[in-house]
């Protein structure tokens, strides 16, 4: 968790031993493509893999635990870079190149010394996220040096993670801008878990409510193992080796071709159901005489922290609700039953038979006892977001359930095998 992102002298250790060939083929190529465009060759490389989610679907933005892995699949970005004049009055000037120039255009930027890079997050610009990676790296390092002014980067990204194919090139995209933003400017030890923290909010300027998944599974991700991912009470990781069985365990990525792309799609998808889900804790919190405590949930409270007010007898002082602090859970309930009683509380609550579409703006206004526009503005501007009814019930029990599934899948992979017939599954 602490440790800091390696530096390798070789490649070999990076990719399967099958596709080494055709890596360095495509390393070389990336160099020359520098050397050729800006005259001197690339003083590092930054890399950050795609990732594959093996269990765990759309809870990480409501801070439940789950199970991705890295793949080979990456983005590369080559850069060298000119250190800031001693005066500090320049402005920084990054050109951006893609090693498919007739597919993303090439553009050049220029950051004043105590700004950062201009981001509209209503253009879908591939640069966007360099440019966030880019800010979020600066404004790290402006933490511990306010005074910190950025220094120019010739920059040329190679990308082979899909886009819009489920494989989280974006995360990974952000998190390699990020890493050479912060070795560019002289940051050569950087601890992993800053990097995947400044990376999860960096890459929410782009317009994309996201959760920590992805960026955690690109940077904390050990060869060979799947990743557990907790987000509650902090980020927390760790490798969950596959267990040793014959024939041994294997993922498939099946490339459907079909795209998805997260940013065009997040106001009546990703964004919504984030939205969807911080709206269900809130009306359960409301119904249950709960106070929610600020937490890391992308709209600062979450189901996770629903499920621990409840069962840490946080009750407050509303007097419309109609359930007491009694009714509260026993905090020495297991985790496995609390997620079982969650489900329970969603069906009793949520689960209104007047509102078999879903709730309105002004239905879920009045319950949580604000303005229509109060809501609409905390919840439906920042990171756009259109519809006329919330399915809250459908997306608090979908959490709760997946929660429970990933929790069965690692007790699974942490189980030994049948001695007899060497199965997991008897």
């Amino acid at each position: 968790m602490d440790e800091p992102v390696p530096v390798f002298k070789t490649i070999d250790d990076l990719y399967p031993l099958a596709n080494l060939a055709s890596q360095r083929e495509r390393w070389d190529t990336l160099i020359s493509h520098f050397k050729e465009r800006f005259d001197q060759p690339p003083q590092f490389i930054a890399r950050s893999p795609g990732r594959v989610n093996i269990i765990g679907e759309h809870i990480d933005y409501s801070l439940y635990e789950v199970l991705p892995m890295a793949i080979a699949a990456d983005v590369l970005i080559a850069v060298s870079a000119s250190p800031s004049p001693e005066d500090g009055n320049n402005d920084a000037v990054i050109p951006i190149v893609n090693i498919n120039p007739s597919k993303h255009k090439s553009s050049e930027h220029s950051i004043p010394p105590a700004g950062e890079a201009s981001i509209d997050a209503t253009a879908h610009e591939w640069t966007n996220y360099f440019k966030a990676g880019f800010n979020g790296a600066i404004s790290f390092l402006r933490k511990s040096n306010p005074n910190f002014s950025p220094c120019s980067m010739n920059v040329f990204v190679d990308g082979n993670v899909p886009a819009g194919g489920g494989l989280s090139s974006s995360a990974a995209f952000v998190c390699a801008s990020a890493l050479a933003v912060l070795r560019a400017n002289g940051q050569t030890h950087v601890p992993k878990k800053e990097l995947v923290e400044l990376a999860i909010v960096s890459e929410r300027a782009v317009g994309v409510n996201s959760g920590g998944m992805d960026q955690s599974a690109s940077v904390f991700s050990a060869k060979g193992d799947a990743l557990s991912v907790s987000f509650s009470p902090s980020l927390y990781a760790e490798a969950i080796p596959l267990p040793k069985i014959d024939p041994p365990i294997t993922f498939m990525i099946a490339q459907s071709f079909v795209t998805s792309d997260k940013h065009v799609t997040a106001p009546h998808c990703y964004n919504l159901r984030v939205v969807e889900c911080t709206l269900a804790a809130e009306m359960m919190a409301k119904a249950l005489g709960l106070h929610l405590q600020p937490d890391s949930g992308p709209l600062g409270v979450s189901l996770r922290g629903l499920q621990h007010a409840y069962f840490s007898g946080s009750s407050s002082s509303s007097k419309d609700s109609n359930v007491s602090s009694t009714a509260l859970g026993d905090p020495g309930t297991p985790y496995k039953n609390q997620l079982s009683k969650m489900l329970e509380l969603v069906s009793s609550i949520l689960d209104d038979p007047t509102h078999p579409n879903g709730f309105t703006h002004e239905e879920i206004a009045s319950t949580l006892s604000v303005p229509t526009s109060t809501l609409e503005t905390k919840f439906m501007t920042k990171f756009p977001v259109r519809t006329e009814r919330f399915q809250l019930a459908k997306r608090a029990r979908h959490v709760f359930s997946e929660a429970l599934r990933v929790l069965a899948f690692k007790e699974l992979l942490q189980s030994s095998p049948n001695p007899e017939t060497n199965d997991l599954l008897t």
